[in-house]
């Protein structure tokens, strides 16, 4: 036996003596070969540059300097019609021994002198086009069906291989001298260079030039590629970090003292690639017309992010924790790919001391609430479920969950002063338009037991008929906000109700920003959660100062403007032209026709609105269209209406002869009213005359197409039989 096992051992040797024999003789015939493998395998990739990506590459130099370390001289690649996009005079790279084992390609050294990398951007063309048509060839080739085109990608594992050939390319030591990269934008342009970047055993040091001298940049910390594993911080000499190049193209104004980002962890797992990191900002400065109207500044932000990567999904682990200030919130992001496209988000806080969270605000974002002391805790909770196959079954929750919450003490804005009287300002444009009193010094104000019925139900009908039994915010209106801009893929809804009119009105400017919209959110919580005004005083003065016409405001002006009338003597028809104008008051007078009455493509309007108060016991069901037929507008003021005139179809407005009998189309434009308040600009159509007697008047020279006169016929037929039931109702 131990024989056996002694001759087992030499076999074994001579076995392993051999395969070392055969391996260094065929490293050393490799090694004397060399020369021509390299020159072999760049000539193939220069010929795939240009087959595949139109590339010019050309490499004055190339040889061996090592055992593993070639070096380069005079590399220039050129697109084929385009500027150059990259030059280096001198560099030379090391790969790692070990890793070409399993045919993975490890950069353990790089040295680098005298390069340029220049991407350029000539009107609607760039150098860089090259990367565009490759992926459209790639997509065409794909489109017939192969069997590996058929097996699905598995985003893990391309996530995984992506991230290890990034890391693999880092190097164990690393020295470039003078490398700049340069962004041409047509006129515009942008420059780094380089002028040392230095990997030491593992430390990280450089310095960077930008745009000349206009400022110099630091990038340093720590980096470890083999261990997978990152810690760098990015700093400006004397100044903040900036890029004048994004305030001229983009009118966006970016600062920030010190940005960091740390590379902790790289596993994969159970099917899932995850990443473990972090990110942090010190004094980041933001200025944008969309965001804000002044400078946001974020003093510190931080996020812990753990990334997962699964077979057909992507996102953020609720693991993961974002710090703002004093705050923090635990995120979760989860975007699924097929079968079908899923968005998840979610955000969650644990109960927050309220003072913390107010501030923690970035400072210029919500300019009314700077300086507002609280007391008590609050808790935040959002959630958002889309299936792009059943976006109509969005689920959607947001809220504040408030425990001894209480205001001690408004900031700049006191929310309470519009209990007693009060003076509002009107701005359009940043300009003062008009300033009037809203209470009994106006003798247009009227108290709201005061107002029409009519009125009141009409406007509620129309614009948040919930108001009275809801905290600010309509939850379902939300979803099928939600809902219908996903569908029509651009913003066509949205969902205010009318305490969130009353705070834009009353606090806030109309400045379309990211942070007014949330500043009204937050306002319209503290008032309806605190009580600060009541229902019916904040219904009372959005119907005393809302805009109904051009630089008409308040209802006992628009009613004595239009009609003659005060507002308690405003008929159901009248109420419900003027529900009607409230989201495009300035276009009031275009409804209306010469003679005072309103145009017919307004009716099936008045059905709609008419037919939900009835169906509410709030008036009596008509079959002839809620008092449609009985609005005149005052004689002196239809001297200023225009006998052909142009007008913006806005919501319910649509040319009568499009509306179904049953208001199938009216229903669907009525829920865009309710629920779209920042929609976009609304069609144009350009209407026809139509005296008091019914006859159509041909109002140009232009001849009419047959579906217009097909269409005047049916308005005609339809006018007749509507006017023939009103008489029999008589």
């Amino acid at each position: 036996m131990q024989v056996d096992k002694k001759r087992i051992l030499i076999i074994a040797g001579w076995v392993l003596l051999g395969i070392v024999v055969l391996g260094g003789i065929g490293a050393g015939i490799a090694y004397t070969k060399r020369e021509a493998l390299l020159k072999e395998g760049l000539e193939r990739a220069i010929r795939k540059a240009k087959r595949d990506y139109g590339l010019t590459v050309t490499i004055g130099n190339a040889r061996f300097t090592g055992l593993s370390t070639v070096a380069f001289s005079d590399v220039a690649i050129v697109p084929q019609d385009r500027d150059s996009l990259f030059r280096v005079e001198k560099t030379e790279v090391g790969v790692s021994i070990w890793p070409l084992f399993v045919g993975r390609v490890a950069v353990s050294s790089l040295t680098l002198q005298n390069g340029l990398a220049h991407v350029v951007r000539r009107d609607s063309t760039t150098n860089v086009d090259f990367l565009t048509k490759s992926q459209k060839k790639d997509s065409t080739a794909a489109s017939e069906p192969t069997e590996s085109s058929s097996r699905r990608v598995d985003l893990s594992v391309v996530a995984e291989n992506l991230v290890d050939n990034l890391l693999a390319k880092i190097p164990d030591n690393m020295n470039i001298q003078n490398l700049e990269l340069r962004l041409t934008d047509n006129e515009r342009q942008l420059r780094f260079l380089t002028e040392t970047a230095i990997i030491d055993d593992e430390e990280l040091t450089s310095t960077i030039l930008v745009n000349g001298d206009e400022s110099v940049w630091h990038l340093t910390g720590t980096v470890d590629a083999s261990d997978q594993e990152a810690n760098v911080s990015l700093y400006a000499d004397g100044k903040p970090l900036e890029l004048p190049y994004l305030e001229d193209r983009f009118k966006l104004k970016l600062q920030a003292d010190t940005l960091r980002a740390e590379l902790r962890d790289v596993a994969s797992s159970g099917g899932e690639f995850k990443i473990e990191g972090t990110g942090a900002v010190r004094n980041l400065r933001i200025n944008h017309p969309a965001v804000a109207l002044s400078e946001v500044l974020v003093p510190n932000a931080a996020m812990d992010a753990n990334v997962f990567v699964g077979e057909n999904y992507v996102g953020i682990d609720s693991s993961s924790t974002i710090y703002l200030g004093k705050v923090k919130a635990r995120p979760f992001v989860k975007y699924t790919l097929s079968p079908d496209k899923i968005y998840e988000v979610q955000l969650h806080t644990d109960p927050l001391v309220a003072q913390d969270l107010f501030d923690s605000f970035p400072q210029g974002l919500f300019e009314s609430l700077e300086g507002m002391k609280v007391a008590g805790t609050l808790k935040y909770d959002m959630g958002l479920h889309l299936d792009s196959s059943l976006p109509d079954s969005v689920r959607f929750y947001s809220g504040l969950t408030p425990d001894g919450f209480k205001i001690l003490k408004f900031g700049k804005e006191d929310f309470s002063r519009v209990n007693q009287p009060f003076e509002h300002e009107v701005y359009e444009k940043d300009k003062l338009v008009r300033k009037f009193m809203v209470g009994p010094a106006n003798p247009d104000f009227t108290p709201l037991n005061s107002i029409s019925s009519n009125l009141r139900n009409a406007v509620l009908t129309a614009e948040d008929y919930n108001f009275f039994t809801h905290h600010g915010f309509n939850e379902k209106a939300f979803r099928m906000s939600i809902a219908t801009n996903f569908k029509t893929k651009k913003f066509t809804r949205g969902a205010s109700t009318i305490s969130m009119q009353f705070v834009k009105n009353a606090f806030l400017n109309r400045n379309k920003t990211l942070s007014r919209k949330v500043e009204e959110i937050l306002i319209v919580w503290l008032i309806e959660n605190q009580r600060i005004i009541s229902k019916e005083r904040m219904y009372e003065i959005y119907l005393n100062f809302i805009e109904w016409g051009r630089n008409i405001y308040g209802i006992g002006e628009a009613s004595r403007y239009y009609f003659a009338k005060r507002p308690s003597n405003l008929s159901i028809g009248e109420s419900i032209l003027l529900s009607y104008v409230v989201p495009s008051p300035k276009l009031t007078l275009s409804r209306f026709y010469p003679d005072g009455s309103v145009k017919t493509y307004v009716r099936g309007y008045f059905r709609l609105i008419g037919r939900i108060m009835a169906s509410r016991g709030l008036t009596p069901y008509d079959t002839t269209a809620y008092g449609f037929y009985g609005v005149r507008l005052r004689e002196g003021l239809r001297q200023e209406i225009a006998p052909v005139d142009s007008i913006e179809i806005d919501s319910l407005m649509a040319p009568d002869g499009d509306q179904t009998e049953d208001g199938v189309n009216g229903i669907n434009d009525f829920f865009r009213r309710v629920f779209g308040r920042d929609r976009g600009e609304p069609e144009v159509v350009s209407p026809q005359q139509e005296p008091a007697n019914g006859a159509v008047i041909q109002t140009d020279s232009v001849p009419k197409s047959r579906r217009q006169l097909r269409r005047e016929r049916r308005e005609q037929r339809r006018r007749e039989r509507e006017q023939q039931e009103e008489s029999s109702t008589q």
